[in-house]
C-alpha cells in the first residue's frame, strides 16, 4: 500500500527538445504587484544597445518564495561542491527603458 501512495504523489513532467535546449540569459529583471511576481530574462550582447526579453515567467508570491528558497538551497549545494561563487561588481548598465506600463492588478 505504501508503494501505491508513493505513486500517487509522483508527477510526470514532460520536457520537449525545444525547451530542453534552454535560453541563455545574463540579466533578470524582477517586478511585482500584490498578486504576482514577473521575472523577465534578458540576453545582453556587448556593443549592442538594444536587448530583448527572451522569456517571461509569472509567479504567485507564494511560488516566488518557494523558488527563492529552492534557489538558495541549490546555490549552497553548488558552493559546497565547487567553491564560493564570486560576484565581482558588474560594470554600470546604461539606463534601460522598457516600454511597458507599471504593474498593476
Amino acid at each position: 500500500m505504501a508503494q501505491n501512495q508513493d505513486n500517487n504523489n509522483q508527477i510526470n513532467i514532460e520536457l520537449s527538445e525545444e525547451i530542453a535546449e534552454g535560453i541563455y540569459s545574463n540579466l533578470a529583471i524582477i517586478s511585482h504587484s500584490h498578486a504576482e511576481f514577473v521575472v523577465d530574462f534578458v540576453r545582453l550582447v556587448p556593443n549592442i544597445p538594444k536587448a530583448k526579453v527572451k522569456s517571461r515567467i509569472i509567479l504567485t508570491p507564494a511560488h516566488a518564495k518557494r523558488l527563492f528558497k529552492a534557489l538558495g538551497e541549490n546555490l549552497h549545494k553548488y558552493e559546497n561542491q565547487f567553491g564560493t561563487i564570486t560576484d565581482p561588481e558588474p560594470p554600470g548598465f546604461p539606463p534601460m527603458a522598457f516600454n511597458t506600463p507599471t504593474a498593476q492588478a
